[in-house]
């Protein structure tokens, strides 16, 4: 793998530690929750490229250890950065404040530069994925402008002069005894890339830029350099959108903007694919989301159009009509769903095919789609005999669901019955797509209840347990989905759920879906019919491993569902006492996250008590 000893899991852990790092309260407290919110969409892109198949190391040595690097040293800066930022006083001298923001700076160009350069030939990368790396790359740019323009060819001259160890000093002393780590960290890194055959120049840039990504150079060189860069940043100035015009998620202008239950507002398109994603809370706030309705804020739709205006600024995709420019034509995309119902096989293929396109391309287009009367025919189509006519269909619907409104109208078409007929006998790809689709309508409450009853969970257990890593991650998401209603845990026991779950947990394949099988685990272990299954199958041991392990998210599920499976039950306390649960979970409630020290000190309060 690309990176030498680096590997994907390492910077998943990585960013998984840059979550569980404290809110920022200080003056750079935006700027803390914005890298942390760029850098938690490379989740999947590393997830992907962790479950991707190995690629011939000799045809792909340079291309992929550069980008590798970069993300490397980049996500590492990310965390020393945030670790030390969020203490930065309000009242800090002027100096210090802006070494701090030149540091985001950085830290930014890294990162972009890293995803830039992503060669994505070389892994098996989903087109959604691909959609979030380009988010995460949009943001970045957007943010190295609102920082200040970076003259790149001064900023590589100044990062290949030669430091001497005696200039790096902490940016701030937390305690006395933690120090920021050693140079020779950094230098690893470079002794990476001075392996590779790459040009000398860009090798000394590639050191000294990992110097002052992992440490503070000497004070008044940055000082230098950060004087420079606010000059040529205000010499440069252009005219500046309003904050409250840009969406919080992809910092662009916004074109449809909807409001949220919070009150917070978000580009529709952006916001709706956040929500899709399995996510519950608000983006900005962190706040739990207490509905999914998005509700139109024409009231700043009505000031960024007159700002367009006053200011001679195309709106993005301008609007017309209440459409924009770029979305399909309504006459075409009314002709394509009337050729759906053709008699021809070849011209519904086509058909299908050509909406399928349209479909993944703007939330404009999927609305237009389902104005034209597509989906009572698409989900006729999910039954068709024809392999190909069928992938795209529900391929179709599962596009059209990520429009909110359009859930209702698939409902409505009663199309869950044909979908669960894909899930079981489909192609994978077919069944995939199946999966992802009822994840998708099941984000609705009222929904949990009509496809947990439709026989879909034993379809979604098979394709846990026999499909593709994509297929399984598929099914383990709408199993997790239809699991937080109360009625669907015992159905997914009595399919089988949980002996899938538990032979996840000693997988040790590079496929290993630990993360999802605890969380399932979890959701269910609350009810007796579950808890009874994960008992018997044997799984105490298997947790108390998980807990001392250095998986945090993993522990905190372990602990939750040890939690569940323990209480008022002395004998498997003591069984779990005698396992040797007592020490990881001394430690998780000292160094754990919030719940996950909850857990583990209510457990070891009960084996106090059970051991009296």
């Amino acid at each position: 793998m690309a990176g030498g000893i680096v590997s994907p899991a390492s910077l998943l852990d990585l960013i998984a530690d840059i979550v569980e790092i404290p809110l920022n309260t200080g003056m750079f407290k935006k700027d803390c929750a914005d890298l942390t919110r760029r850098v938690c969409l490379l989740t999947h892109l590393l997830e992907e490229i962790r479950d991707s198949t190995p690629i011939d190391s000799a045809a792909s040595s340079s291309s992929e250890n550069d980008w590798w690097s970069d993300l490397v040293v980049g996500l590492q800066a990310a965390k020393r950065l945030l670790s030390t930022a969020r203490f930065q006083a309000r009242d800090s001298s002027d100096g210090a404040a802006k070494r701090i923001s030149f540091q985001f700076q950085c830290v930014t160009w890294k990162l972009e530069k890293a995803l830039s350069n992503l060669p994505y030939d070389l892994y098996d990368i989903s087109d959604e994925v691909g959609e979030q790396v380009e988010l995460a790359r949009s943001q970045l740019r957007r943010a190295m402008q609102r920082y200040g323009s970076l003259n790149s060819n001064k900023f590589s001259s100044a990062l290949s002069e030669p430091m001497e160890r005696d200039g790096f000093s902490n940016v701030i002393k937390i305690k006395a005894e933690e120090k920021l780590e050693s140079v020779s960290e950094t230098l690893h890194f470079g002794e990476e890339e001075e392996k590779q055959s790459s040009p000398p120049l860009r090798r000394s840039s590639s050191i000294s830029l990992a110097y002052y990504l992992s440490k503070d150079a000497d004070t008044d060189r940055l000082d230098k350099m950060v004087n420079k860069n606010t000059d040529e940043s205000k010499k440069s100035d252009k005219l500046t959108i309003p904050v409250d015009f840009l969406c919080p998620v992809s910092l662009e202008l916004m074109k449809d903007p909807v409001i949220v239950s919070t009150g917070q507002t978000y580009e529709r398109a952006y916001i709706q694919r956040w929500i899709d994603c399995g996510n519950l809370t608000c983006p900005k706030t962190q706040q739990k989301l207490e509905n999914f309705t998005l509700t139109p804020n024409y009231v700043l739709r009505s000031l960024i159009s007159r700002w367009c205006a006053e200011h001679n600024i195309d709106q993005p995709a301008g609007y017309i009509n209440g459409r924009t420019k770029n979305s399909g034509d309504m006459s075409v995309i009314r002709a394509l769903v009337q050729r759906l119902s053709s008699r021809s096989t070849e011209d519904r293929r086509n058909a299908v095919s050509e909406i399928r396109s349209l479909s993944k391309r703007s939330t404009d287009n999927r609305i237009l789609i389902a104005e034209a009367g597509a989906i009572p025919v698409l989900v006729n189509l999910l039954t068709s005999e024809d392999v190909a006519t069928q992938e795209n269909a529900i391929t179709c619907v599962l596009n059209l669901s990520i429009y909110e409104n359009n859930k209702e109208l698939i409902m409505f078409a009663g199309a869950v019955t044909s979908i669960v007929q894909v899930l079981r006998a489909g192609t994978m790809e077919a069944r995939e797509n199946a999966a992802a689709t009822l994840f998708s309508l099941s984000l609705a409450d009222e929904n949990k209840i009509i496809i947990g009853g439709s026989g879909a969970i034993p379809a979604l257990v098979d394709l846990l347990e026999n499909g593709t890593p994509r297929g399984k991650k598929d099914a383990a998401t709408a199993l997790f989905n239809l699991c937080i209603y109360h009625g669907n845990k015992g159905r997914a026991v009595r399919a089988g759920i949980v002996t899938a779950l538990v032979k996840m947990l000693s997988d040790s394949t590079r496929h290993r879906m630990v993360d999802e099988a605890l969380t399932i685990l979890s959701v269910l272990a609350n009810n007796q019919d579950a808890k009874s299954a994960i008992v018997k199958a044997n799984t105490l041991p298997a947790l108390i491993g998980i807990l001392q392990t250095d998986q945090t998210r993993n522990r905190e599920n372990a602990a939750a569902i040890l939690l569940s499976l323990c209480k008022r039950d002395t004998e498997k306390l003591i069984t779990i006492g005698r396992l040797g649960a007592v020490v990881p979970l001394m430690d998780l409630s000292k160094n754990g996250t919030e719940r996950g020290k909850r857990k583990a000190i209510s457990l070891l309060e009960l084996l106090r008590k059970a051991c009296q």
